[in-house]
């Protein structure tokens, strides 16, 4: 199927994304606040470069349907569903908790970074699934 350059892009903007949550969060972990903060902040970058590909793409080529069938079809959309219902909520999520960083509200950041960060990752990482379903796995 030919997919051009974004579908691949995006999936690297994702993974790059994954691999900057983590640094941050292991960062933090280490008491290392500049660090975590420069990682955290690369991911929110990361990521709105994601969303401005993502919307191109789309203008750019509408849906694209998923070709595979039975329980992969299943599969495919038991990840996709949350995937996008959780991908409306990053946003929002993403700049309250970077917000509150910021301006030093740790006792109010940390608990909401607590949900945040792992449903990132989950979005990011199902991201790439989602990529690999539709165009690399030849479904």
């Amino acid at each position: 199927m030919p997919e051009g350059p974004l579908p691949t892009l995006m999936a690297c903007l994702n993974t790059a994304s994954v691999v900057c949550l983590s640094a941050g969060y292991l960062s933090i972990r280490r008491r290392n606040v500049q660090l975590h903060r420069r990682f955290m902040l690369t991911s929110f970058a990361i990521s709105a470069l994601f969303l401005l590909t993502y919307l191109l793409h789309h203008v750019l080529t509408g849906n694209v349907a998923f070709h595979g069938q039975g329980l992969a079809r299943v599969v495919y959309f038991v990840i996709l569903i949350p995937h996008v219902l959780l991908a409306v909520t990053i946003l929002p999520l993403a700049i309250v908790t970077i917000r509150r960083g910021l301006a030093g509200r740790i006792d109010q950041h940390r608990p909401l970074a607590r949900v945040t960060l792992p449903l990132w990752l989950y979005v990011s990482v199902t991201g790439v699934v989602v990529y690999m379903m539709l165009y690399r796995l030849g479904f």
